[in-house]
Protein backbone atom coordinates (compact mmCIF):
# COMPACT_ATOMS: atom_id res chain seq x y z
CA UNK A 1 0.00 0.00 0.00
CA UNK A 2 2.88 2.32 0.21
CA UNK A 3 5.41 2.62 -2.69
CA UNK A 4 8.89 4.49 -1.84
CA UNK A 5 10.92 5.23 -4.90
CA UNK A 6 14.86 6.45 -4.26
CA UNK A 7 16.58 8.22 -6.60
CA UNK A 8 19.96 9.84 -6.92
CA UNK A 9 22.78 7.76 -6.51
CA UNK A 10 25.75 6.94 -8.51
CA UNK A 11 29.64 7.28 -8.12
CA UNK A 12 31.59 10.36 -6.65
CA UNK A 13 34.88 11.37 -5.92
CA UNK A 14 35.70 11.09 -2.22
CA UNK A 15 35.31 14.61 -0.58
CA UNK A 16 32.32 15.02 -3.28
CA UNK A 17 29.11 15.41 -2.50
CA UNK A 18 25.55 13.37 -3.58
CA UNK A 19 21.69 14.27 -2.58
CA UNK A 20 19.30 11.31 -2.67
CA UNK A 21 15.35 11.44 -2.55
CA UNK A 22 12.49 9.20 -1.66
CA UNK A 23 8.51 10.05 -2.26
CA UNK A 24 6.48 8.20 -0.48
CA UNK A 25 3.00 7.32 -2.69
CA UNK A 26 0.06 5.26 -2.31
CA UNK A 27 -2.61 4.18 0.25
CA UNK A 28 -1.99 5.80 3.63
CA UNK A 29 -3.50 8.56 6.44
CA UNK A 30 -0.40 9.48 7.10
CA UNK A 31 3.92 9.45 7.26
CA UNK A 32 5.47 9.48 10.25
CA UNK A 33 9.46 9.08 10.90
CA UNK A 34 11.17 8.46 7.91
CA UNK A 35 15.09 7.15 7.75
CA UNK A 36 17.96 6.55 4.77
CA UNK A 37 19.83 3.26 6.06
CA UNK A 38 22.78 1.71 4.29
CA UNK A 39 24.20 -1.95 3.78
CA UNK A 40 27.82 -2.44 2.14
CA UNK A 41 28.82 -5.56 1.09
CA UNK A 42 29.62 -8.21 4.03
CA UNK A 43 27.78 -5.90 6.36
CA UNK A 44 24.63 -5.34 8.08
CA UNK A 45 21.86 -3.01 7.25
CA UNK A 46 22.77 0.21 9.90
CA UNK A 47 20.92 3.41 10.14
CA UNK A 48 22.44 6.74 8.62
CA UNK A 49 19.92 9.16 9.33
CA UNK A 50 16.08 9.75 10.76
CA UNK A 51 13.79 12.35 10.89
CA UNK A 52 10.44 12.89 12.55
CA UNK A 53 7.07 14.04 10.97
CA UNK A 54 8.13 17.40 13.30
CA UNK A 55 11.52 17.77 11.81
CA UNK A 56 13.32 15.82 14.96
CA UNK A 57 16.72 14.46 12.88
CA UNK A 58 19.03 11.75 14.77
CA UNK A 59 22.40 10.50 12.58
CA UNK A 60 24.84 7.83 13.03
CA UNK A 61 28.22 9.39 14.75
CA UNK A 62 30.16 8.08 11.32
CA UNK A 63 28.22 11.05 9.31
CA UNK A 64 27.49 13.56 11.75
CA UNK A 65 28.44 17.33 10.73
CA UNK A 66 28.61 15.84 6.71
CA UNK A 67 25.03 14.33 5.98
CA UNK A 68 21.94 16.54 6.54
CA UNK A 69 18.37 14.61 6.48
CA UNK A 70 15.27 17.05 5.83
CA UNK A 71 11.57 15.95 4.77
CA UNK A 72 8.89 17.74 2.80
CA UNK A 73 5.75 16.57 4.60
CA UNK A 74 3.66 18.05 1.98
CA UNK A 75 5.34 15.62 -0.93
CA UNK A 76 5.70 12.83 1.49
CA UNK A 77 9.70 13.08 0.45
CA UNK A 78 12.70 12.68 2.15
CA UNK A 79 16.16 14.25 0.99
CA UNK A 80 19.59 12.97 2.33
CA UNK A 81 22.06 15.26 1.45
CA UNK A 82 25.84 13.80 1.77
CA UNK A 83 28.99 16.01 1.66
CA UNK A 84 32.39 14.79 2.20
CA UNK A 85 31.72 11.90 0.80
CA UNK A 86 34.41 8.98 1.62
CA UNK A 87 34.70 5.23 0.14
CA UNK A 88 33.68 3.70 3.50
CA UNK A 89 29.83 5.38 3.04
CA UNK A 90 29.82 3.18 -0.59
CA UNK A 91 26.66 0.94 0.25
CA UNK A 92 23.09 0.46 -0.95
CA UNK A 93 21.09 3.16 0.58
CA UNK A 94 17.53 2.28 1.24
CA UNK A 95 14.97 4.63 2.17
CA UNK A 96 12.37 3.91 5.13
CA UNK A 97 8.93 5.22 5.82
CA UNK A 98 6.43 4.15 9.03
CA UNK A 99 2.98 4.69 7.86
CA UNK A 100 -0.39 4.69 9.00
CA UNK A 101 -2.42 2.89 6.20
CA UNK A 102 -5.48 2.46 8.90
CA UNK A 103 -6.97 3.68 11.86
CA UNK A 104 -5.04 1.29 13.89
CA UNK A 105 -2.47 -0.41 11.75
CA UNK A 106 1.26 0.82 10.92
CA UNK A 107 3.54 -0.51 8.50
CA UNK A 108 7.53 -0.06 7.98
CA UNK A 109 8.32 0.07 4.39
CA UNK A 110 11.14 0.04 2.44
CA UNK A 111 12.24 1.38 -0.80
CA UNK A 112 14.08 -0.71 -3.46
CA UNK A 113 17.63 1.17 -2.77
CA UNK A 114 19.75 3.25 -4.55
CA UNK A 115 23.48 2.34 -4.80
CA UNK A 116 25.76 5.27 -3.76
CA UNK A 117 29.97 4.33 -4.57
CA UNK A 118 32.55 6.88 -3.36
CA UNK A 119 35.65 6.03 -5.61
CA UNK A 120 38.53 7.96 -7.08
Amino acid sequence: QVQLVESGGGLVQPGGSLRLSCAASGSFFSIYAMGWYRQAPGKQRELVATITSGGYTNYADSVKGRFTISRDNAKNTVYLQMNSLKPEDTAEYYCNAEARITIATMTQNWGQGTQVTVSS
